[in-house]
């Protein structure tokens, strides 16, 4: 088998795994502010999970700035390639900067 077909299918299984699990996160956040809102308690088994989800968009937070950063030098749109870095993490990155220079 071909490595860049290797390496292009595992990038978009992981681009798919994580665009679901940092929505997913989004939705956790939002249900964990609307009990605190309400005044409703969840359980504290979902501490850990929550922490870890928070790390996680801190994490592609940080590297969604990054590539907003470096997007234009890359011929890119700032705003919409943080986004997509946002949903899709280090991949994203990788991607932005494996990309030939036209200079």
């Amino acid at each position: 088998m071909d490595l860049k077909f290797i390496k292009r299918n595992i990038f978009t299984f992981v681009k798919i795994i994580s665009t679901v699990l940092i929505t997913s996160a989004i939705g956790l956040e939002s249900w964990n502010i609307y009990a605190l809102i309400t005044n409703n308690h969840l359980p504290s088994s979902l501490n850990p999970i929550f922490w870890i989800e928070r790390f996680a968009m801190i994490s592609h937070f940080i590297e969604g700035i990054i590539a907003a950063f470096y997007a234009p030098s890359k011929k890119k749109m700032p705003i919409k390639y943080a986004t997509y870095t946002f949903f899709v993490g280090t991949i994203g990155l990788l991607e932005l900067f494996d990309q030939q220079d036209d200079y």
